[in-house]
Formats: C-alpha cells, sequence, structure tokens
C-alpha cells in the first residue's frame, strides 16, 4: 500500500495561533492533498516552542484542535500535528494529535521526553507509553522531537507494531547534523520509515532551518524539504518495511518481532 504522505514544513509565527492555522490552510492549498493522504505538521506549530503555558495550554478539543479536525475533514485525509493540552495542576502536556478523516481522535501521544535543556521539563509532564495508529493497513508511531536522542522509545513503539515512526519537532539549526543522523539511525535500527518534520524560522530563543526529511527503512534520505517553507511530498510504501525485515533479521533477532 502506498501512503501519499504530505509534511508541512513552515515558520511558525510566535505565540498566534490563528496566523499559524492560516499559514497552514496557504501552503495546503498550493499542493491540494488528494484525499486519502497523510498530512503531517511540527511539533507545536500553532504556537512555536514556547513555554508559556497560559497561552499554549488548551483544553481537549480545543480550538486547535478543531481547526484540525477541520483541515481533516476539508482533505479527508490524516492530520498528525503538535499542541498543548491541559495536565495536572499547572503544567501541560505537548502531545503529538492523530486525526482521522471524519474528524475523529486516533492517537494522542504525550512527549515522553520533555526538553529540559529549554525548560520544558518543568511546564510540562511527561508521557508514559508510546501511541500507534492504523492508516491504509500501515501501523505507524507519532513521535516528538526530543523523543528522536532516545532510541529505546522507538524501540518501544516498533515492539507495539509501529511500521513507520513519524517525528514531529521544533529542532534548532545548531543541531541540525544531530536531526539528520538520528533520524537515518533511526530508520536503520527499527528498519522502518521514519519521518522527520521540523520547522523554519527565528523564535526568542532558537532559530530552525527546517531540514524535514523521508526516510527508507535502510536508512537514505528519499525527499528532503531543505530550509524554506513548504510542503514536502513523497510516497512511502509499507511493503518495503515488510520485505526488508523478513530478508534481513535484526529485528528478529532483538526479539522485537516473530
Amino acid at each position: 500500500m502506498l501512503i501519499n504522505l504530505l509534511a508541512v514544513q513552515l515558520d511558525s509565527v510566535w505565540e498566534d495561533k490563528r496566523a499559524n492555522f492560516a499559514k497552514v490552510r496557504s501552503l495546503l492549498a498550493l499542493r491540494n492533498p488528494t484525499p486519502g493522504s497523510l498530512i503531517v505538521l511540527p511539533e507545536m506549530f500553532g504556537t512555536g516552542f514556547s513555554c508559556n503555558t497560559a497561552m499554549t495550554v488548551e483544553a481537549e478539543g480545543g480550538e486547535t484542535e478543531v481547526f484540525l479536525q477541520s483541515l481533516a475533514r476539508d482533505y479527508q485525509s490524516c492530520i498528525v500535528a503538535g499542541v498543548v493540552t491541559q495536565g495536572t495542576v499547572s503544567r501541560g502536556r505537548n502531545q503529538a494529535l492523530v486525526i482521522s478523516p471524519d474528524g475523529t481522535l486516533l492517537a494522542r501521544y504525550t512527549k515522553m521526553q520533555p526538553f529540559s535543556l529549554g525548560g520544558e521539563s518543568s511546564v510540562h509532564e511527561r508521557g508514559t507509553s508510546p501511541q500507534i495508529f492504523e492508516w491504509q493497513g500501515v501501523t505507524i508511531a507519532p513521535l516528538i522531537c526530543y523523543d528522536l536522542r532516545f532510541p529505546e522509545l522507538a524501540r518501544a513503539a516498533v515492539k507495539i507494531g509501529a511500521e513507520v515512526l513519524i517525528y514531529i519537532a521544533a529542532w534548532p539549526v545548531k543541531r541540525v547534523n544531530h536531526w539528520l543522523t538520528l533520524l537515518q539511525a533511526r530508520a536503520i535500527e527499527n528498519q522502518a520509515y521514519v519521518i522527520g518534520v521540523n520547522r523554519t524560522g527565528i523564535e526568542p530563543s532558537y532559530s530552525y532551518n527546517g531540514r524535514s526529511v523521508i526516510i527508507n527503512p535502510q536508512g537514505v534520505i528519499i525527499a528532503d524539504a531543505g530550509e524554506q517553507d513548504q510542503v514536502l511530498r513523497s510516497e512511502i510504501d509499507a511493503q518495503l518495511v515488510r520485505d526488508w525485515r523478513a530478508e534481513f533479521p535484526g529485528l528478529r533477532d532483538a526479539g522485537l518481532i516473530g
């Protein structure tokens, strides 16, 4: 099964959800996604990587989720995108939402490794487990940014069936070589497609240069968005994952698949 994938790489306006919703719609209008596509937006795309929870945190079903439901219905596609929802007491949860074409929630993943260097761990509580969802017959796990540095998180997702790993991110330009190298490593060691969707632009604390990429199960970058705002379009074929895993026994030897 081939999945039509669109990775939306954008310069999020700082703490301005409505402006970012408009940017997403404008970028997607240039690509006109076909029904049944998988559309992926970056981490906290609606606000930028802000630790101002008074501004970022929403209730479940809040304005960002409503926007994503509308987007999914309009394009009759599956949406993966970042939002911050209410956690316990005064803390938020940095999440990846997965919305189906009819607007229903397929998955709600909470980032398991908040970025302590950026102060995130003091305002966002951590998630406890990976999540998977099915799309077009393929099993997919969403993960978020700093999760990428912890290979055991990807392994846990593969252990419960993931064939595709999606990392939505706000990954700074000064460590972009780590971003690309680690994405390729996660693909190679898990014999999985890896999709990394990053943002561009400048925030008060960080600068970003995009480099959203799609990587095949052998670690080859098959599509690269470069450094400009755009929608990167490609296809992924789950059969390549299954054939490679059957041919090369790495995951079987690790006891992760039968």
